[in-house]
């Protein structure tokens, strides 16, 4: 059975200041988990602790029962993608941009994986980095998704976009989880998490409770 994410008693600090305090939760495949909280409360934080972005000081995450610790981080950075809040684009185009860091690139693959962040094949020949927000913010996804990935963590990804823009973005999010995927979104905007997550977890500071 395919589990998903299963965080139990995470840990993190900050010098001497605990971020986030004993927080356990589960992130199955094939649902979206929302990550709700101030700026602040730690959802970045916890992203980057699921794929060893960060290390946190006690507690453990597991990824479909395996500690994710047992796994060589640039093969758990694969399997457990991050989408920052302000993608990265990279020198280029957009298809240099879905090819970088792979030897080979099948063109089903890359076409299916445009095709589930809300683009086309239309998008290719464009220079990456003269996108719009929105635009980078789906090529970064796609991105993500040639590498096949398990589970895909979001951060903040309808921040600083137009309505309409923050729209596309949410039906594109709601739609990876039948891909059985694990899907973390962390997020302030309460109507995207109402709009897109099967589950909410708040985070306050060292504190966190289901919403």
């Amino acid at each position: 059975m395919n589990r998903g994410i299963e965080v139990r008693e995470l840990t993190v600090r900050r010098g001497d200041r605990a971020v986030l305090r004993d927080l356990s939760f589960d992130a199955p495949r094939g649902k979206v988990l929302a990550l709700v909280g101030a700026s602040g409360a730690g959802k970045s934080t916890l992203l980057r602790c699921l794929n060893r972005l960060a290390e946190p000081a006690a507690g453990t995450v597991a990824l479909d029962g395996e500690d994710i610790r047992a796994v060589a981080p640039q093969v758990l950075r694969r399997r457990v993608a991050l989408v920052a809040q302000a993608p990265v684009m990279l020198p280029g185009t957009v298809a240099d941009n879905l090819a970088y860091a792979l030897d080979a690139l099948d063109d089903e693959v890359r076409d299916a994986a445009l095709a589930a962040a809300g683009l086309d094949r239309s998008f290719l020949p464009r220079t990456a980095r003269a996108l719009s927000g929105g635009e980078r913010a789906r090529v970064a996804l796609a991105r993500a998704l040639t590498r096949d990935p398990d589970a895909i963590l979001l951060d903040e990804p309808t921040a600083a976009l137009d309505p309409e823009t923050a729209e596309v973005i949410a039906q594109t999010v709601a739609a990876l989880a039948n891909r059985d995927l694990a899907v973390i979104v962390a997020t302030h905007d309460m109507a995207l998490a109402e709009s897109v997550a099967d589950a909410t977890l708040r985070l306050v500071g060292a504190a966190a409770g289901a919403a």
